[in-house]
């Protein structure tokens, strides 16, 4: 075996209802713009040639019920609630058969941005790493079998901080359907098992400060919740 120089982080792992091992995250993947209200209220048009992406490092997932630090170099950090799909078999290339097929379970999650980062990246027509790729920042609720979830569309997905409701919308607003992004995504990556794909936020997204509590949920799924401590 070979020596190395320094120990590595421990996977994240997310529980799955229903069963005893859990589901170790790889890779994180994310839809931009794919509620039409959501893209309007950052004032932009809805892109409907093709979905897009970006992506957060597995180092920035945490599980609900954390409490994490207000991130460093930001002063308008904001809320994000999504459905998220845990790929669950390797696909590429894929038809809309396999993409289904590939679906091993869904959960809720919170993509937690450094706002003015990524409107002064996007700006300057840079990378949106900064605003997106943020420690502590993906943060995931038990996952839920797709078999037990059935056909997503008319589900409720909503949030709320210190219980003030803030994103209330539901699934069927979705551009991009779970299938149409797995298509789309496996034309440029060998999907597999460990990787998740964030679906996009409905409109509502706002900042939150030290002190608040976050919650929300999807109808037939575990709900979240995220604290936010001061900054270190």
């Amino acid at each position: 075996m070979t020596a190395l120089l320094f120990d590595l982080p421990p996977v994240v792992t997310i529980p799955v209802v229903g069963e005893a091992a859990h589901y170790p995250v790889g890779r994180i993947f994310c839809v931009g713009r794919n509620y039409a209200a959501h893209a309007a209220e950052m004032g932009f048009e809805v892109d409907r040639e093709a979905p897009f992406y970006f992506t957060k490092s597995a180092a920035s997932a945490v599980l609900t019920g954390a409490t994490v630090a207000y991130p460093p170099g930001t002063e308008n950090y904001h809320h994000e609630m999504e459905l998220v799909i845990a790929i669950g078999a390797p696909v590429f290339r894929a038809d809309a058969a396999e993409a289904r097929a590939a679906i091993y379970a869904m959960g809720c999650g919170l993509d937690m941005t450094r706002r003015d980062l990524q409107i002064a990246s996007r700006s300057k027509q840079r990378p949106w790493d900064l605003g997106k790729d943020v420690e502590d920042s993906a943060v995931f609720a038990p996952l839920t079998p797709a078999a037990q979830v059935g056909p997503v569309g008319p589900q409720r997905i909503h949030l709320a901080v210190n219980g003030e409701i803030r994103q209330d919308a539901t699934l069927d607003e979705l551009i991009w359907k779970l299938d149409e992004i797995i298509v789309d995504l496996s034309q440029f990556y060998h999907l597999r098992p460990g990787d998740l794909i964030m679906t996009g936020t409905p409109a509502g997204v706002g900042p939150v400060v030290a002190g608040d509590t976050i919650t929300g949920g999807i109808d037939g799924l575990e709900g979240i919740s995220l604290t936010i401590a001061p900054a270190e």
